[in-house]
């Protein structure tokens, strides 16, 4: 069954002042897939998802979510459409508690019952609800970051560099979480620093080079490619040349 497509942008550029740091991204992301967005430091990738959510307006192009373009709507009106986006820094509220962090993340919904939800998907969170966020531990302003995402009911969530700062078994706890969020019916734009785990995860794949996707496709044709694995596996084209003639010895 063809999926629909959920998210469009076509022909996107963003600035920075006079900077230019997208330059005419055009991609689709179909629904219910998880896509990731891959790309060294500087590629432009937390840009892209603050182009999507609105928190840095598109210069040039459209942004359509379901066949509606957003790209000239206010971030609240964006999520208010179905997109959430949970920002690389997390920007939880550490003065306030986990309920009052959860709340306002249903800002939008006059009547939210999603609370119980989250607490299936972060259970942890529900023994903490009086406690302040900012007392939490890493792991678990993760968590509160992207449960107060879904706190609006979103249709895709926007998430930039989840593992960030977190230990291997966390990560490992949140990426499970995440993948059943996805059978779930969620769909998934990720950027993500860890190449390995986020093919892993990923049904498609872009890669972001200098503001431009450089080439996008399912996971493991991206892990075939020569420059993917040289710049972002860490192994160089003599090693992979060397890998594959063993290979085929097997």
């Amino acid at each position: 069954m063809q999926r629909e497509t959920v998210l469009e942008l076509l022909g996107v550029e963003t600035f920075y002042g006079k900077i230019k740091v997208l330059h005419g991204i055009t991609m689709k992301v179909k629904q219910g897939q998880i896509a990731t967005i891959l790309g060294s430091n500087g590629a432009g990738k937390t840009t892209l998802l603050r182009t999507i959510s609105g928190v840095v307006e598109a210069e040039y192009g459209q942004i359509l979510f379901k066949d509606k373009r957003v790209e000239k709507l206010d971030p609240n009106k964006i999520v208010k459409s179905g997109i959430s986006h949970v920002p690389q820094e997390r920007l939880i509220f550490s003065e306030l508690s986990v309920e009052e962090n959860l709340k306002l993340g249903a800002f939008t919904q006059k009547n939210s019952h999603m609370t119980e939800k989250v607490f299936t998907y972060f259970p942890a969170l529900k023994e903490r609800l009086r406690q302040f966020a900012g007392t939490l531990s890493g792991g678990e302003q993760q968590m509160l970051a992207i449960g107060r995402a879904l706190m609006s009911k979103p249709e895709l969530l926007l998430l930039d560099e989840p593992s960030l700062g977190l230990s291997p078994m966390l990560v490992e706890e949140i990426f499970t979480i995440l993948k059943q969020m996805n059978k779930d019916g969620l769909t998934i734009l990720l950027v993500e620093q860890n190449v390995n785990l986020a093919l892993d995860l990923a049904d498609y794949a872009f890669v972001l080079k200098n503001g431009k996707i450089f080439m996008s496709g399912e996971p493991e044709s991206i892990r075939q490619e020569d420059k993917v694995r040289e710049s972002y596996l860490g192994e160089g084209k003599g090693k992979y040349m060397k890998r594959a003639k063993i290979w085929g010895q097997q």
